[in-house]
């Protein structure tokens, strides 16, 4: 994640808005990420809402496949590139704040808002160590013990229940998989085609409910950004979920959804303003959800620098302008609010804001995190077999 970094006046290919958009909430008490598993697994289907298909709720078996970083405005410019995913019934849900995945992926798993969790972003403030959720390291190195993951995050997912877990065999036994999927039982693949094969396996022992998690999708966007490497990997991706629907018994149903979007960025990264670095002492967030930490004292100052120098690509929030939008749900804890920073840089145009500790191996070319519509409408497509 590599940034080149640039000032407003460098990128002048930036796609700002005209008109001043509104961010897109999530609407936590509708159609949102986190009510797919209450839906399928609360006791006696009393949790049901109207938004979810009730033919779906009352299968006797379920699977969830969670296809990373596929936003719904994406599919939905891509019809003929995903034949089955687009033949699928379908409608667009919110995902959540930021619209990131370690964020998303948990109030999937645990059916919470993010106030509730506590995984507040891709990096996020603890104890006055930035973490990262993903990698679960801070500037120090491994941070699994002086930051435990089941302390950090400490409500298991699918509502207690041991469900079987079909996600990508590295990813097995990280802290990051501590902190979101503790309890279940890990079913590892290594390459595509060994998706629907494990997933038909479990469903045809009688498994009632299997999860399962690709993230082939978000890493051809970050590295290649939209078009021919993308539309290869959504047809890829479109051939295995018809040969998941294939392996399906009758009467067994398959929901399809994400976790986000993506906004192609590519090398529009904006450095914050220098008379807003003045009074920022360090930085946590993501690119497109930029939370800006202030100096002793210097909060106000900071914020008002942020809104006179980036009011016209990013909306500029305070913390306490963010939770009282609910923007991480109705409760959030003040142990989880000090996870948070000062200032938040909310991007509306198609830009990344930079950060020297925010880096990788590669420049980003699509990101997300923002409140766009791209980013944070994300597909509900079921069928039953």
């Amino acid at each position: 994640m590599a940034d080149r970094p640039c000032s407003v006046v460098d990128c002048s290919s930036v796609n700002t808005p005209t008109t001043a958009p509104q961010p897109v909430a999530p609407d936590y008490s509708g159609a949102n990420v986190r009510g797919i598993v209450p839906a399928l697994l609360a006791p006696g289907g009393s949790a049901v809402p109207p938004w979810f298909p009730a033919e779906v709720a009352a299968a006797r078996q379920v699977v969830v496949l969670v296809l990373d970083g596929l936003g719904w405005e994406q599919l939905a410019a891509r019809p003929d590139v995903a034949p089955t995913l687009s033949a699928l019934r379908g409608r667009s849900l919110t995902t959540v704040a930021p619209s990131t995945t370690a964020t998303a992926l948990t109030s999937i798993a645990t059916g919470l808002t993010p106030g509730e969790h506590g995984l507040m972003g891709y990096r996020m403030d603890v104890g006055g160590e930035v973490l990262n959720v993903l990698r679960w390291n801070t500037a120090a190195g491994d941070a699994r013990r002086s930051i435990e993951p089941a302390r950090t995050q400490p409500f298991r997912p699918f509502l207690g229940e041991s469900v079987p877990v079909v996600s990508r065999a590295e990813l097995e036994g990280t802290a990051f998989t501590e902190a979101h999927l503790r309890g279940t039982r890990p079913h590892g693949w290594r390459v595509l085609s060994s998706i629907p094969v494990v997933v038909g396996q479990l469903v045809n022992a009688g498994e009632p409910f299997v999860y399962a998690y690709y993230d082939g999708i978000d890493k051809i966007a970050h590295e290649r950004g939209f078009g021919d490497y993308y539309d290869a990997e959504l047809a890829a991706a479109d051939a295995m979920v018809a040969a998941l629907i294939d392996r399906l018994p009758t009467g067994a149903a398959l929901v399809v959804t994400a976790d986000h979007g993506q906004v192609d960025v590519g090398e529009r990264i904006l450095t914050p303003h220098a008379e807003v670095e003045r009074h920022v002492r360090y930085q946590s967030g993501e690119g497109r959800f930029r939370w800006l930490h202030a100096r002793p004292g210097a909060a106000t100052d900071l914020l008002e620098a942020a809104r006179t120098h980036h009011s016209d690509t990013a909306w500029v929030r305070s913390r306490t302008e963010v939770l009282d939008a609910g923007w991480f749900g109705p409760l959030v804890s003040p142990p989880v609010a000090a996870r948070l920073g000062d200032v938040a840089l909310i991007a509306r145009a198609d830009v990344s804001f930079y950060e020297p500790a925010d880096s990788g191996p590669y420049p980003l070319v699509c990101r997300h995190g923002s409140l766009t519509s791209a980013e944070m409408l994300v597909p509900l497509l079921t069928t039953v077999t």
